[in-house]
């Protein structure tokens, strides 16, 4: 996994990178793992109408890499504006938990093996006033976990999309989450306003233990709030598909979602047995849950041609973030302490 800080503006951010890669004999459009298509060339132009008008900082950080990269930026919108519309498979695990031993939200990144090569943790400390950030990402740019300096942590996993328009997918989306806004309200009422180009399950805590989940697509949103199933403890958990009644006709059941009815039930079962003094109220459980000690989360084998390529826990409560680059029943988590004691 890459370790990158990003600072300046954003399209400052986004040339010095570029052109940091480009020196290192690293060309980005000759790493994507996909084919870029016309389909996926025309989604990007008609996406940009959106990003223009409700985050075009995130234009010029594109643009910014392009530059940096001497490369086609009409091609680099493409690879990064369908990586969620139009994805090369949904897999991803997530939870958020609160309880008398803290605020944890906890995910397993699962994708092909191969793209560890391009896995990047990242921490944007940007001008203006934008609010400074670390995540975990497999596409740069866009974000798949992380937690700002205000004490929002977010996580998302994808669905296949029965339906897509242009708008944000769901990996700017929660980078935009990340950059703007400081709690789950703010969030929230963030994603009522901003179209939605993709298909997706975000789950959101914030340091006052506000939890929620969030399903959603191009027509429809629905926001879930944690489910107390004892005095212990709330939770929310996702995985690739939608759960609530009103969105269950947007799930596919023709697709590969990599094992998502065990690893749901796996997090459901364990969430449900709090009562029996197993609740993942605390940190241990948390990496023990991720590292599938308590049912199937990341045990995929080697010969199917996937894999959990990071797994992390963010500790909101106490401002921790502990991370397995790798599969974590393989790797152990560590502390990551650069973001917060900066």
């Amino acid at each position: 996994m890459y370790h990158s800080h990003f600072t300046g503006s954003h399209y400052q951010a986004g040339f010095r990178w570029g052109r940091l890669l480009l020196n290192h004999g690293n060309r980005v459009l000759e790493n994507i793992p996909f084919e870029i298509t016309r389909e996926r060339i025309e989604y990007g132009e008609s996406c940009i109408p959106v990003y223009k008008k409700y985050y075009p900082e995130i234009l010029e950080e594109i643009r910014g890499i392009a530059d940096g990269q001497k490369c086609s930026l009409k091609i680099l919108q493409a690879f990064l504006f369908g990586m969620y519309a139009i994805p090369p498979q949904c897999s991803c695990s997530c939870f958020a938990t609160t309880g008398t031993d803290g605020i944890l939200l906890g995910r397993n990144s699962d994708f092909f093996p191969e793209s560890r090569r391009l896995n990047m943790n990242v921490i944007y400390r940007l001008s203006g006033d934008a609010i400074d950030f670390t995540g975990n990402t497999t596409a740069f740019v866009e974000m798949e976990d992380g937690i700002n300096a205000r004490g929002l942590a977010a996580g998302l996993t994808s669905v296949f999309p029965a339906v897509r328009h242009p708008g944000f997918n769901a990996g700017i989306l929660l980078r935009y989450l990340l950059e703007k806004c400081g709690t789950v309200k703010q969030a929230v009422e963030a994603v009522k306003k901003i179209p939605a180009g993709s298909s997706c399950n975000l789950i959101l805590a914030d340091i006052t233990g506000t939890i929620v989940s969030l399903e959603l697509n191009p027509v429809k949103k629905i926001f879930i709030p944690a489910e107390d199933k004892d005095s212990r403890a709330d939770y929310v958990c996702a995985v690739n598909r939608f759960r609530h009644p009103e969105m269950q006709e947007y799930n596919n059941p023709e697709i590969d979602d990599w094992f998502s009815g065990p690893r749901l039930k796996t997090m459901e079962g364990f969430f449900s047995s709090a009562g029996s003094g197993k609740g993942v109220t605390n940190l241990q459980s948390a990496k023990e849950l991720l590292s599938g000690k308590h049912g199937f989360l990341c045990q995929y084998e080697k010969a199917s041609g996937k894999d959990t390529v990071w797994s992390v826990v963010y500790d909101l409560k106490n401002q921790k973030i502990y991370r397995a680059e790798g599969n974590p029943s393989r790797c152990r988590f560590r502390e990551d302490e650069r973001f917060f004691r900066q």
